[in-house]
């Protein structure tokens, strides 16, 4: 992973210091609240409910083990014990004291980690795929490319102070892992005929009141002008983005209000003089020494390890059904990808304790698997296992209750915070994910793939408008209601969820979402994926399912 250069750690140090001087300054008395805010959230601090919350970068989602046990100590030292992984590849806590913020970032500059433009109107944290080096399907680790574009993106002086935040992901697959699709803008790294690598550039996607899938903006862009490119993009954005209206103000708005043809002309004019310039094309130089950070493990030839994880799986049940859902195909045979679920039965999903954080740190070091990768599903991967090491790594990750068989199921939920923390919200969402995975579990394997999201409010972070079932918290004169979406997804067929119909209250809303699974149990075929049943019979059979047995739906 990439390691700070002299410029990167006194830059980080020096700006630690210069918010503990503003933050000395507001707890003073010296500035207002009004005055402090753009202060604070150029440093991921925002004020909440209850409390002040901290939101910490993880670039493109990597962590070593000595940023994760850092992680910890800050929980435990500053907050009630726990963190909370989003699904931008962050972390966030959600008890910081004020005074205590600028300790909580000197602590993290230690481990060459910041919370640099994880809020405002800016270039935020670069997200990726989180198999990245590990896939079997990749083309080139997406990291790579996440790291100079964050490099790029830091700070700079004529992307600052944009119309509104910004938000860019990296694939290096087909397969899309990193919802790109969603993004304000994303780069999936292709291949032409004639086998040279470059950049497919979408733009102009994003969920919140006005969601909208991405579209190409670029089909193939080299990977030497790629930063160029993201640079014209940048500059139409800036120059003729909605500054007046919040609501209308971000990219998706714009591209849909020209139309794609017309954007991308507006960006090739930019993009021929900033090339003509050439002081953004990238240096082969440059890319190898970035690319060294992100060299793969020296993978060694396991010839015995099928037969012995083979063994291990039919010995034990629990761990052959954890393989089964939790292990992904690894690149190099001999290896495995594993997800670490962070979604108990019944739990919040995406909370990690302080000693989990400090286990799993361990567990990286003791089997030498150097770093651990935070997934915007809100559950953390380790990317390079010898198989022969898994039956070993599941027993501990059992002993810290992190075993959960669950990878992309019905109880593998995304949800926000919600009305429990964030003052935007409208309606709880914690407690929903909760009852529903406690309610679904006993049948998630006849089940099989189905992607629960949940927001509790109109800016989607819990990504509603991209889940197979979607669920979205809304308000009724100060009552919480929930509107069911179904048939979004944010993979690379993706899709934006339809509105079902009239919302229902905290106490419906769990017994219609079972319904809606019955009715597609009822209706699949040839063992379908729930999406793809959706996507074949539409929206009636589910509707008439869902509100059929329901006396005091909200209209």
């Amino acid at each position: 992973m990439y390691r700070y250069d002299e410029f990167d750690a006194a830059f980080v140090r020096e700006r630690v210091e210069q918010f503990r001087y503003q933050v000395a300054r507001r707890l003073s008395g010296e500035l207002t609240e009004d005055e402090f805010k753009p202060l604070r959230l150029m440093n991921g601090l925002y004020l909440q409910l209850h409390a002040y919350m901290l939101r910490i970068a993880v670039p493109y989602g990597t962590l070593s083990p000595r940023q994760l046990r850092m992680l910890a100590t800050i929980a435990r030292k500053y907050d009630k014990g726990y963190g909370h992984f989003t699904t931008r590849q962050n972390i966030q806590f959600n008890w910081i004291k004020l005074g205590d913020v600028p300790d909580v970032l000197a602590d993290l500059a230690t481990v060459e980690m910041h919370a640099l433009q994880t809020s405002g109107n800016c270039i935020r944290n670069v997200t990726a795929d989180h198999f990245a080096g590990a896939a079997a399907d990749e083309i080139e680790d997406p990291r790579i490319l996440a790291e100079i574009i964050r490099q790029w993106s830091t700070l700079h002086p004529e992307f600052s102070y944009l119309p509104r935040k910004f938000k860019i992901a990296v694939s290096g697959s087909a397969q899309d892992r990193a919802a790109i699709r969603f993004h304000d803008m994303a780069v999936e790294i292709v291949k032409n005929e004639a086998g040279e690598i470059g950049c497919r550039v979408f733009v102009g996607g994003g969920m919140g009141r006005t969601p909208y899938v991405g579209q190409v903006i670029g089909e193939f862009v080299p990977r030497e002008d790629i930063l160029a490119f993201l640079e014209a993009v940048m500059r139409v954005y800036n120059e003729e983005g909605r500054r007046d209206n919040i609501y209308k103000a971000r990219i998706k708005i714009l591209v849909n209000a020209v139309g794609i043809e017309e954007m991308r002309a507006r960006v090739m004019r930019e993009f021929a003089e900033i090339k003509a310039g050439g002081t953004l094309q990238l240096p082969a130089d440059e890319v190898a020494r970035i690319a060294a950070y992100f060299a793969p493990p020296q993978f060694g030839t396991l010839p015995d390890a099928s037969s012995k994880f083979e063994a291990a799986r039919h010995a034990d049940p629990d761990f052959d059904l954890w393989a089964t859902r939790n292990l992904s195909r690894h690149r190099t045979p001999g290896y495995a990808i594993a997800t670490i679920s962070l979604k108990p039965i019944g739990g919040i999903p995406g909370d990690a304790t302080a000693e989990q954080m400090e286990a799993l740190a361990n567990l990286v070091d003791d089997f030498d698997l150097a770093e651990i990768r935070v997934s915007h599903e809100q559950n953390l991967v380790l990317p390079h296992v010898k198989k022969r090491d898994l039956p070993a790594i599941f027993a501990r990750l059992k002993s810290l209750g992190l075993c959960t068989p669950n990878a992309g199921l019905v109880t593998d939920i995304i949800a926000c915070p919600g009305l429990d923390y964030c003052d935007l919200a409208n309606a709880r969402s914690i407690p929903v994910a909760q009852r529903i995975s406690e309610r679904l579990a006993p049948r998630q394997e006849e089940i099989g793939e189905l992607k629960i999201k949940i927001s509790g409010c109109i800016n989607a972070c819990g990504h509603h408008h991209a889940g197979h079932i979607g669920i979205l918290g809304v308000d009724k004169k100060g009552v919480e209601f929930y509107q069911l979406q179904l048939g979004g997804s944010g993979a690379e067929d993706a899709s934006i969820g339809e509105i079902l119909g009239p919302a229902f209250s905290i106490d419906e809303i769990t017994d219609a979402v079972e319904r809606v699974v019955d009715a597609y149990l009822d209706t699949r075929k040839d063992g379908e994926r729930f999406l793809d049943t959706v996507r074949r019979i539409g929206l009636e059979p589910f509707k008439a399912r869902a509100y059929g047995e329901t006396a005091h739906a909200a209209h």
